[in-house]
């Protein structure tokens, strides 16, 4: 089979999504294709039971549409699928769904992009001509498991924490958990509130904040310089926290929100997992050096038994195992080449929205940006 459209958009989450919502307001043609058989398949089929927004809603919104008056500040994941599926009944969006991307390729002589899919339902190969190719997969297309010595001779049971649902399943378990961003934090005090025996692994220093710390910070970044908001936040959380480092939570030199401006890596908001900390619930433990059978050694020679891993240690794009002439754009590890703001766009009608580890705020800005650069060459 073979299609011809203006746009391809490669994938259906909150990015491709976002896009498609900008280009149906300017009225320019497009194809979306997606692998997984929904749209926002991390929110729907990969996300832990507890998971809720990290920000407040005002900064948590896809382009064109706001959510209901009556919408908590911080968005339940349940409404947040309900969101996006009124989002894209709103814009008229119809994925192709149990579509995977196999190639893109650029065409000199017809100044077309050539993309083929496979449609996994009736193993049909598609042909797609387009003039434009949006990178829309995501920064979390595949779960992150670090190499650890042993691993894959642990007796118990690891999983990428794609694939927690709850801590309900683990009552009573000596459970470790990899990783101390939000997920990693939120997923340790899970564990602890339905009784798992629960430790963390916490491998580098990180800011910890409350909700409505980082709400006010982010609010007057918008009109402050960052280190006079930064400075203004960690007094803040010295005062709700207290000194961290004697429970082995340290923080990074630098404030949160310019961290954040200049790696993408969030503060970690704390849900309750500190005060667990603090009255040793949860324990902190540093690197991992090896594993053997059920026993995990760390650095310093410590060891500890456990029945599960959880490895909340982030993903990976896997974008640059399709796209074939994307050199313009991104980098080996299929993340943008040039930083943000200037990141969302390649050579030859090629774009990326959602690959800066900024959000739905990142999203909102990448779609906008793409659709107005577009509609200047799309008349051409």
């Amino acid at each position: 089979m073979e299609e011809q459209t203006t746009v391809l958009i490669v994938g259906a989450g909150p990015a491709g999504l976002a896009i498609a919502a900008c280009l149906t307001q300017l009225s320019i043609p497009y194809v979306i294709i997606e692998r997984e058989d929904c749209s926002a398949s991390l929110w729907r089929s990969r996300a832990y039971d507890r998971l809720k927004l990290h920000l407040a809603k005002e900064f948590c919104e896809l382009p064109h549409m706001s959510y209901p008056v009556e919408a908590p500040t911080y968005i339940p994941k349940d409404q947040f699928v309900k969101y996006i599926d009124n989002y894209i009944e709103h814009f008229d969006i119809w994925p192709k769904y149990h579509t995977a991307i196999k190639s893109c390729t650029y065409d000199k002589s017809t100044k077309r992009w050539f993309s083929m899919a496979h449609d996994m339902k009736t193993s049909v190969i598609i042909k797609y001509t387009s003039r434009y190719l949006i990178v829309a997969s995501g920064e979390n297309s595949e779960g992150n498991i670090p190499v650890i010595s042993g691993l894959h001779g642990f007796v118990g049971e690891f999983i990428h924490s794609s694939r927690y649902k709850s801590g309900s399943t683990y009552s009573g378990k000596n459970v470790l958990v990899v990783g101390c961003g939000n997920s990693g934090m939120e997923i340790a005090y899970d564990l602890a509130a339905y009784g798992a025996k629960t430790s963390i692994v916490i491998r580098s220093p990180v800011h910890v904040v409350t909700k409505e710390i980082i709400r006010l910070g982010t609010t007057l970044v918008q009109h402050t310089p960052v280190n006079v908001v930064d400075d203004l936040v960690v007094r803040l959380s010295d005062c709700v926290f207290g000194d961290m480092s004697k429970h082995d939570v340290v923080r990074p030199k630098l404030g949160p929100l310019l961290i954040k401006e200049k790696t993408g890596r969030s503060a970690v908001i704390d849900v309750g997992t500190i005060g667990l900390i603090k009255n040793g619930t949860i324990n902190v433990l540093g690197n991992i050096s090896q594993i053997k059978g059920n026993i995990v050694e760390f650095e310093g020679r410590k060891e500890s038994t456990f029945d599960v891993i959880v490895f909340a240690t982030g993903y990976k794009s896997t974008a640059n195992t399709w796209l074939k002439n994307g050199e313009s754009m991104l980098n080996n590890d299929g993340l943008p080449r040039k930083e943000f703001p200037n990141h969302w766009k390649g050579l030859n009608g090629l774009y990326c929205v959602g690959l800066t580890k900024r959000g739905l705020v990142g999203i909102a800005m990448d779609a906008k940006n793409i659709a107005n650069d577009i509609l200047s060459s799309y008349h051409a």
